[in-house]
């Protein structure tokens, strides 16, 4: 199952699992250093699939909630070896091969070995600065999505991996990996492109990914407003 698998009694699941073999069934993966060299077609696929899976008349909000669930599986298969065993997988963005066809969590199988120290600074270097800065290129290329909502929504994914990381050792009684979690998160949360991104003892974003803008879409459980502002989309029929 690779890194980060069980969920149910070993190491947390769900966004935190890495494929570290090709998968059986193949698929379209690919590594995401062709995406960020400029190899847009999956990426425009699959902001076109969550837009249309979501409703949203708007292209920003599907860019937004395709945005949001790839930077959290990033944050989560680094940050959770790193908080369980004290490295984490070095995520070499050729290295790491992903699938856009497949349904969220986004597929991401790893084909390298090399791994990193738990550190911010490494963290830092291998997952904001390797993926995080040319995905935010790949979608501005691909639409108009503004820097602010998208370092927003990595500032996000990180708080919600270290929540998902605190309730998991609460529940297997492991303190040390929520206190180790959290101290990594914290530095990370330092940095310049991240710092005010999320405030508060929890964590609560600063702006909005604007998935409210969807029908039916609600606020998220950190969302930085308190009530869905009107969005003058409620009366309008689809286009055709």
């Amino acid at each position: 199952m690779g890194l980060g698998a069980s969920g149910d009694g070993g190491e947390p699941g769900g966004f935190f699992v890495l494929r570290t073999t090709a998968p059986v069934t193949g698929g379209a993966h690919r590594p995401l250093a062709r995406l960020y060299a400029g190899e847009d077609g999956p990426l425009t696929a699959r902001v076109d699939h969550v837009t249309a899976r979501i409703g949203a008349r708007e292209r920003r909000v599907g860019a937004s909630v395709a945005h949001l669930g790839l930077a959290a599986r990033l944050w989560s298969t680094a940050l959770g070896p790193a908080a369980l065993h004290g490295r984490f997988p070095a995520l070499d963005p050729a290295e790491l091969f992903w699938d856009g066809a497949q349904a969220s969590p986004d597929d991401l199988w790893w084909a390298g070995s090399a791994t990193r120290p738990a550190t911010v600074d490494e963290l830092s270097a291998a997952v904001l600065d390797a993926h995080l800065v040319p995905l935010h290129a790949a979608l501005r290329r691909d639409g108009a999505v503004s820097p602010r909502l998208l370092w927003g929504n990595a500032g996000s994914a990180l708080a919600g991996a270290l929540r998902e990381l605190i309730r998991w050792a609460r529940v297997q009684g492991r303190p040390e990996v929520a206190e180790r979690a959290a101290a990594l998160v914290s530095g990370l949360l330092a940095h310049p492109d991240l710092a005010g991104t999320v405030r508060g003892p929890r964590l609560r974003r600063t702006s909005c990914c604007l998935y409210y803008r969807a029908p039916g879409g609600g606020l998220c459980g950190d969302c930085v407003f308190d009530h869905a502002p009107r969005t003058g989309l409620e009366a309008r029929p689809p286009a055709p």
